[in-house]
């Protein structure tokens, strides 16, 4: 059990010396040094019902979870599934922006693998310019997110997994883009058959991104022996970096009589371009079919959030035919945009 203990201990030890200094970005007067811009934000979305509405809470996995949306928080966690899983969730997210997240789990002996796609629609976006500044609906540009995951897990022992996610990422913003690569990795810890389970977890670590593209470029204007021309120029961006965290997270799941359930989560979240964040979340369920849930979120400055504290969800876990079903919603609160609506399926075979 020691020694069991002091390798969770210098995994999480490494894992936190991969993660980015919070000293890399200026302070922001008034707030948390931390606090700043980056890359492909994102990917600090949740993107599944149940995991909304448990205040993104699953770093250490859930034994009822699908392996598919566990898999955002923590790669080890798919080790969880026995067999192969599959999943798909749609969010109507803010500005009439949706979010389509997809992906497949499988488990072979010790080991597994899942692969995912997450999708950004931002829809048509009136197209103004210096020479026409008046909206015109004829006249728009569009942008589009993709986020592709592979993942690999090994459960080492029966109570002890480990795994890593390489992620592929690629903005489009009307005529310019930014592409890169990503990071994440974990480790769980299930204490034998009492209901804990422990999870660390470090996710998009990588270098920056910028844009190019021909949206960049612009004729410039020069003045020479020959006379006035014209040469072609292009801006260049600046780098951003990745917004990258360090999780900390467990759960506890209690078996009643009657068919009752009931599992509390709490995580840790440090943020390298945002602030800190504090997250407990609990789901009961009745005899594995019915779970209503509910999740809250808090920061170390929650006036600079623009979402409430509660989050809330129920879901449907039908066996038909061998073949487990599960039917999630969520709904997320916030006074500036109005509340969000999530709706996932996912399949356990």
């Amino acid at each position: 059990m020691n020694r069991t203990l002091s390798a969770l201990a210098l995994a999480a030890a490494l894992l936190g010396g991969l993660a980015p200094s919070a000293d890399a970005q200026e302070p922001v007067s008034g707030g948390d040094d931390r606090a700043g811009t980056a890359a492909m934000e994102e990917l600090l979305v949740p993107v599944t019902a149940r995991t909304v509405a448990l205040g993104n809470t699953l770093i250490g996995g859930l034994a009822t979870a699908n392996a598919v949306e566990t898999v955002l928080s923590n790669p080890a966690t798919i080790t969880a599934s026995t067999g192969t899983s599959a999943l798909f969730s749609r969010t109507e997210y803010v500005a009439d922006i949706g979010i389509n997240y997809v992906g497949i789990a499988q488990r072979f002996g010790a080991n597994s693998i899942a692969l995912t796609l997450s999708s950004w629609d931002y829809g048509d976006i009136p197209r103004t310019t210096e020479d026409s500044p008046e909206l015109n609906p004829d006249l728009t540009w569009s942008a589009s997110t993709l986020v592709v995951g592979a993942t690999y897990a090994r459960q080492f022992t029966d109570r002890i997994a480990g795994g890593a996610t390489l992620k592929g990422l690629s903005r489009e913003i009307d005529n310019v883009n930014a592409n890169g690569l990503a990071f994440d990795a974990g480790i769980t810890y299930v204490v034998g058959e009492s209901g804990l389970r422990f999870g660390v977890s470090l996710q998009n670590f990588g270098a920056g991104m910028d844009f190019s593209g021909t949206g960049l470029q612009e004729p410039i204007d020069t003045q020479g022996p020959d006379g006035t021309g014209t040469v072609g120029g292009e801006f260049e961006d600046l780098e951003s970096e990745l917004p990258s965290s360090l999780n900390f997270g467990g759960s506890y799941t209690r078996q009643f009589s009657g068919d009752l359930s009931a599992s509390f989560l709490g995580s840790f979240r440090s943020n390298a371009y945002d602030l800190d964040n504090f997250a407990a979340g609990v789901e009961f369920g009745y005899a594995n079919l019915f779970y209503v849930r509910g999740g809250v979120n808090f920061t170390t400055d929650m006036d600079l959030s623009a979402w409430e504290v509660w989050n809330v969800g129920a879901g449907l876990n039908l066996d038909l035919a061998g073949t487990g079903v599960m039917v999630d919603y969520a709904y997320r609160p916030s006074d500036v945009f109005g509340g969000v609506n999530m709706f996932t399926l996912g399949i356990n075979l």
